[in-house]
């Protein structure tokens, strides 16, 4: 048998065995990512060289953006505009001030603890590991005992801050040398990978979303071929961005924000079948629903690979400074920015804490140092390594705390609104998001 057909074969396996057991394992600490990676290292060259990159790392890095792709084009479509408005004074606070401190703080830090990079690769690595992953602390953020203020703020934060930082990628790699961006030039950068990419996300997802909502009101399109329309939407938005030379992260993400728009602003729809009217009535847009579980299931195959080609290697080349940095990097640089962006809001030392620790890194990170890797970044080498040690933390801490820590502040919680005649802020009531992969939906069990 094949290298290439051993990789596919493992894969399939775990995927498999992990199906098998999902429902047993969705209440434990034990997340979906926690067994992807650690069977990845496991399947690795590290151990069984069952699963190794190759001479082409093509086929994986399609993966990697394929996935990353369908969650920036999902997580951005179940957003809608009361998201931000009612009680969105959190995610509102985490994205505009938190994000920014939080790559600042890791560009600075990454300063005296990783000496030989330059000011921009310190500054791309702040980048790279700024965005968060909802789906690693899924018991966290879907706890129904922690206040909806929390869970919605925490969710909205992480389905928007992977695109957010997309233009601070672009930009940093425009001002390092020997980069395909730095080739373009600044302007060259800003009008291809940023302007045209988002013109052409708000056509192809507003075209789209109209398309398809006019499709439904006629009777026209099943709700399975509808889901698949999802799909191909985000796959036209990423290619027709890459064609022009742009930024197919950007375009996506943008994709599904006019996309959800335009689908939620179509007419309605005046008869369905009996299995579709019952989604309706739930109050659940069950459009998505095909690309948010392909997307949760590429992103979990993807930290399999993760753990195999990235991760394992970089556990024999360890140093000191690897370690700190990452352990930093979960802590100060993400909690100390949230405390900073929350001051003079109401809420809470307990829930201003649990905040800035639920902020787990993954697919984003990993995709986006890929791409660092693609695009021959000096200190590649020294970077990923960081990257890699850095995810490989938070799959483990954040997944193994995620419920423990989320019945303890839920505890808290209950306590604290008996004993406070004037009310909590965080028990603001909110409208919980139609989203549902930010939650983990793969790893929940049927109800």
């Amino acid at each position: 048998m094949s290298g290439g057909a051993w990789t596919v074969a493992a894969v399939a396996g775990v995927t498999a065995a992990y199906a098998l057991g999902s429902r047993r394992l969705a209440p434990t600490p034990i997340s979906s990512a926690i067994v992807f990676t650690g069977c990845g290292i496991l399947l690795g060259p590290a151990v069984l060289d069952l699963v190794s990159l190759g001479p082409d790392a093509e086929p994986i890095m399609v993966l990697l953006e394929a996935a990353l792709t369908l969650v920036l084009f999902t997580d951005a479509m179940t957003v809608r505009r009361r998201d931000l408005t009612s009680g969105g004074f959190l995610p509102r606070r985490l994205l505009g001030i938190g994000l920014l401190l939080s790559i600042v703080a890791g560009w600075l830090l990454a300063w005296p603890l990783l000496p030989g990079l330059t000011m921009w690769e310190l500054a791309l690595l702040g980048v790279i590991l700024a965005p968060t992953d909802a789906a690693l602390g899924k018991s966290a953020m879907s706890d129904p005992r922690v206040p909806g203020l929390v869970r919605q703020g925490l969710n909205v934060e992480s389905g928007l801050n992977d695109g957010m930082v997309l233009p601070f990628f672009v930009v940093v790699l425009a001002a390092i040398p020997g980069t395909s961006y730095a080739a373009e030039g600044a302007a060259g950068t800003f009008w291809r990978a940023l302007v045209l990419s988002t013109v052409l996300g708000l056509l192809v997802g507003g075209i789209g979303g109209r398309l398809l909502g006019a499709a439904r009101a006629r009777g026209w399109v099943t709700k399975e071929w509808g889901q698949v329309y999802v799909l191909a939407v985000a796959v036209a938005s990423y290619e027709l961005a890459v064609v022009v030379d742009g930024s197919g992260f950007i375009a996506a993400w943008v994709a599904g924000f006019a996309f959800g728009h335009a689908l939620r602003h179509a007419p309605a729809v005046p008869s369905l079948p009996d299995g579709e009217r019952r989604g309706e009535r739930a109050g659940r847009d069950e459009t998505p629903e095909f690309a948010e579980n392909l997307g949760g299931l590429l992103a979990s195959i993807s930290l399999l690979l993760f753990g195999a080609v990235l991760l394992g290697p970089t556990l024999e080349h360890l140093t000191w400074r690897i370690v700190v940095y990452a352990l930093l990097s979960l802590t100060v640089v993400r909690m100390v920015p949230v405390a900073l962006s929350l001051l003079g809001s109401g809420l809470r030392a307990p829930t201003v804490a649990y905040i800035g620790w639920f902020g787990p890194r993954g697919l984003a990170s990993v995709v986006l140092g890929l791409l660092m890797v693609e695009e021959h970044v000096p200190g590649t080498e020294l970077m990923g390594r960081v990257v890699a040690v850095t995810v490989a933390l938070s799959v483990l801490l954040h997944g193994v705390s995620a419920p423990a820590f989320a019945e303890r502040y839920g505890r808290w919680y209950r306590r604290a609104a008996e004993t406070a005649p004037e009310g909590l802020r965080e028990s603001k009531t909110v409208p919980e998001m139609t989203g549902r992969r930010r939650l983990g939906r793969l790893d929940k069990p049927a109800d």
